[in-house]
């Protein structure tokens, strides 16, 4: 049974949490003195809110960071397999990536034109992804905001559907989730002045009777979904739903708009080549730029024609799409380096062996110690999540997330050299990571989940 405490007694997790906040501060006498108390002059004593997620007492200070090591200004450094929550999942500072920044920096930043680089880009993207239109953008909440506008243009609806648990940045359609079947404004909003579920259907992931029912009526414009839920505890789908959903959303007119941000962990086109998706829209973000600021979003040939046809009957205006620092030279500069030179089928294969091992060996080490837990893994995005599985859905992964345990766990493994991402359990392998990093997660691993293991609830 899922309870949230991931089989292990309260007392266990709470004395471990209490030893290894303990053991931060000692060891982290530069950032308690200029950070302790928060960094001065931002709300809640960090530069975005959620940097609090951490659970760390207090912030580190990060001094440096190449490939895939991590330096505090205490002088730890670290192996790091949260790269950036996905923003720098081809490690830190590509070398190509790096050469790219400083020569564009000499050329200028941004000036709302096009350059050889998007010349190149262009093809890149089409190539790669096997879609003829891009757009670019600067986060994958912009792109998917904007190709979500696009779908009602084009389709003449309203509606959109997500699938609980799902994750596309802060995109405020999607905040709908499902509370013992009935679909709600995602709990924790702050400012929400419309009922999103009026707009946003939801159902379960891998449930296709539910998605039929819901895309029957022929009102919803748009499915967005990633290929695999990931910033849940996460669930894979089922075999053949990725087939059912195209067929579903086609007989009902619905687009099918997929969200590669996190799951481009899968091969150098993401899950969607890799498993032959056929999306009418399809965005990415995060890493796409090498940990620069980017996103782009594409579309089929049919919905450029229909868009085209929208288009030509529309006054001229605001169209409620692009920034002002969209596409920006220093951008496309970066993405042009990252699609040619670093997202590679060899970094990717690299990337593919290691996270394979380090998921068999967590797996190892949970059997080993009879925990309750289990091992996930898409391409070079593994996660180890404290509960039984597999998950098949949105609630499961919500019931499966044991908050306090995770962190307990999670400043463990820093006090142990290793970072992973704050929100969930979440481990990504880079180019640069080595055998050796992977090692030394496995091993710090194997200690934490011991010293739990001693406290296993009964």
């Amino acid at each position: 049974m899922v309870d949230g405490s991931g089989g292990i007694a309260a007392k266990t997790i709470q004395a471990l949490m209490a030893s290894e906040r303990a053991r931060f501060i000692a060891a982290h006498p530069d950032a308690a003195a200029r950070a302790g108390n928060g960094l001065p002059g931002f709300y809640q004593g960090v530069p975005m809110h959620w940097m609090r997620d951490w659970p760390m007492p207090f912030p580190m200070l990060v001094t440096g960071a190449q490939g895939a090591t991590l330096t505090d200004s205490d002088g730890h450094v670290l192996a790091d397999f949260c790269l950036g929550d996905t923003g720098s999942m081809f490690g830190h500072s590509p070398e190509p990536v790096r050469q790219a920044l400083v020569a564009q920096s000499a050329r200028g930043l941004t000036y709302m034109l096009p350059t050889d680089d998007a010349l190149a880009v262009g093809t890149l993207l089409r190539d790669r992804f096997a879609l003829p239109h891009w757009q670019v953008a600067t986060t994958a909440t912009d792109a998917n905001r904007f190709a979500l506008r696009v779908a009602r243009a084009v389709t003449g609806r309203v509606r959109i559907l997500v699938f609980n648990g799902c994750y596309h940045g802060t995109v405020d359609e999607t905040f709908v989730r499902l509370i013992d079947g009935a679909p709600v404004n995602r709990p924790g909003l702050l400012g929400q002045f419309t009922d999103l579920t009026q707009g946003t259907r939801v159902v379960e992931f891998n449930d296709l009777p539910g998605l039929e029912a819901a895309l029957s009526d022929r009102t919803v414009a748009c499915v967005i979904t990633e290929p695999v839920l990931t910033n849940c505890c996460m669930v894979l789908p089922d075999p053949g739903f990725h087939e059912a959903l195209r067929r579903l959303t086609r007989e009902t007119g619905t687009l099918l708009l997929i969200d590669e941000t996190h799951t481009i962990s899968t091969g150098p086109g993401g899950y969607t080549r890799e498993y032959g998706l056929e999306p009418d829209m399809f965005v990415l973000g995060k890493p796409v730029a090498g940990g620069v600021a980017a996103s782009v979003w594409g579309f089929t040939d049919e919905v450029a024609r229909r868009l085209d046809a929208v288009r030509a009957v529309t006054p001229p205006g605001h169209s409620g799409m692009g920034t002002t620092l969209s596409a920006n030279a220093l951008a496309l500069a970066c993405m042009r380096a990252t699609l040619e030179q670093v997202m590679t089928d060899a970094a990717y294969a690299h990337m593919e062996a290691l996270a394979k091992h380090l998921a068999t060996e967590l797996s190892g080490v949970i059997d080993r110690l009879g925990l309750p837990w289990h091992v996930v893994r898409v391409g070079a995005r593994v996660e180890f999540i404290c509960a039984p599985g597999p998950l098949r859905n949105g609630t499961e992964a919500e019931a499966a997330h044991a908050g306090p345990l995770e962190q307990a766990i999670h400043l463990a493994l820093l006090n142990r050299g290793v970072l992973i991402a704050p929100f969930h359990n979440m481990m990504l392998v880079c180019p640069a990571t080595t055998e050796e990093q992977v090692d030394r997660l496995i091993t710090a691993f194997s200690e934490v989940a011991g010293i739990l293991a001693q406290g296993k609830a009964t």
